[in-house]
């Protein structure tokens, strides 16, 4: 009736992940030196003496660019297996691939409209 015997292993699995992370930052926090002062807050870049405040303002371009790169080369990869698979699947898989390709093919259009491509 009771299933806790019958997951043992679970639980000693489960016990296992939750203290090898507890005790390599109890390691860390005790051998780590700590060094309280005026250094420890300033900005660090490449051993140059920063210039300005550490809190820029990046304009959303930059973000929606990336944004945009990074969702149409996401979703090409998904094209890769059916390209792999092309023979087994049939003209079913083909027209659902021509359905995906022109899904991407209209966000694309719709992001080079509204200026998400310009870098300007």
């Amino acid at each position: 009736m009771f299933l806790l015997p019958k997951n043992d292993s679970l639980w000693i699995f489960l016990l296992i992940t939750s203290l090898i992370p507890i005790t390599a930052f109890s390691i860390s926090k005790i051998i780590a030196p700590v060094s309280e002062g005026p250094e420890k807050f300033t900005s660090y870049e490449s051993g140059i003496e920063p210039m300005g405040d550490a809190w820029i303002q990046f304009h959303i371009r930059y973000y929606m660019f990336a944004l945009v790169l990074v969702i149409f080369d996401v979703e090409t990869v998904f094209l890769y297996p059916w390209a792999m698979s092309f023979n087994e699947l049939g003209i079913s898989a083909f027209i659902e691939a021509l359905i995906f390709v022109s899904i991407l093919i209209i966000g694309l259009v719709y992001a080079w409209r509204k200026g998400a491509l310009e870098w300007s």
